[in-house]
């Protein structure tokens, strides 16, 4: 399966595919939100993946960021929990242009599962194919969506008598005792007010590491929502790629977004980089990690 999956493709695809759908919508001021929206109305037969509760492990204040990634074989478990084996093909969207999704995509394959893929202009691609009516977002008749009908999430599926091997990682990460400016290019996932300082509305300290660049993934979108294509995403990223012999690191506030920088690297056939999961919120946990700001 490619890394992106169009709507059309995936209307398209025949039952004998095993595809299995996850909603990774969220809002990373209102840890509920994605869940509320998500039992409003989803795609049918998608199941809900929590940023906090399953794609993230608890955060410990003043040494990790906001989201540090799961221990791998709890996110095994978790993976098993939802039934999915080796031979299902994974689709997972959001509704910003998968910032959350690519968090979902991205871990998959850190245990080897690489036949997934982001839907491209997710939830909304999604309404703008079902305007004639021929689709229902609201229900869900599916057996695979844990006949959700109240107004609770229901638990996790029980493990479905597999045990689901893992593979080789498909990528790679970097700890924060690693991270040297110097000799890497990082990229900055964040928005270029967030970049420079200007603003912060979610961590408590403004700017960037010092010597990273600034890339944002809204920059990697056209004006639909829907990825660029591999020609211009390459040219977004060109630039700051001098040698293919320099280590490319991505970062963002937490961990997450800058998984979609890394999606959009891949679709523009760049090799693939590393992700600095702490990011930001994990660099300035520690006062003594300098910081830069545009003003400097």
């Amino acid at each position: 399966m490619n890394d992106l999956i169009s709507i059309n493709e995936l209307k398209k695809s025949p039952q004998a595919d095993n595809i299995l759908l996850f909603d990774c919508r969220s809002n990373l001021k209102d840890p509920e939100a994605g869940r509320l929206i998500y039992l409003e109305a989803h795609i049918p037969g998608a199941r809900y993946a929590d940023l906090n509760k399953h794609l993230s492990r608890l955060h410990v204040p003043g040494v990790t960021g906001r989201h540090p990634l799961p221990d791998r074989n709890d996110w095994i478990n978790q993976v098993q929990q939802w039934g999915i084996t080796p031979q299902h093909k994974v689709v997972v969207y959001d509704d910003v242009g998968g910032a959350f999704a690519s968090r979902m995509w991205w871990m998959l394959r850190w245990i080897g599962h690489g036949n997934t893929a982001v839907l491209d202009g997710g939830w909304q691609a999604w309404l703008d194919s079902s305007e004639d009516g021929s689709e229902d977002s609201s229900e869900d008749s599916s057996e695979d969506s844990s006949e959700i009908s109240s107004s609770q999430i229901p638990e996790d599926l029980p493990v479905s008598g597999f045990n689901y091997a893992a593979l080789d990682a498909l990528t790679l990460t970097i700890e924060v005792e690693d991270i040297d400016a110097s000799k890497q290019v990082l990229l900055d996932a964040r928005e270029q007010k967030r970049f420079d300082g200007e603003v912060e509305p979610i961590d408590p300290v403004a700017g960037h590491i010092p010597g990273a660049l600034c890339s944002p993934g809204s920059a990697n979108l056209d004006a639909n929502g829907k990825f660029k294509s591999a020609a211009e995403l390459y040219e977004k990223f060109a630039p700051a790629l001098t040698t293919d012999q320099q280590e490319v690191i991505c970062y963002c506030g937490s961990g997450v977004s800058a998984t979609q920088n890394i999606l959009a690297m891949r679709l523009a056939g760049i090799a693939e980089p590393k992700l600095y999961v702490g990011s930001w919120s994990e660099w300035i946990a520690d006062p003594a990690r300098p910081v830069a700001k545009k003003s400097d």
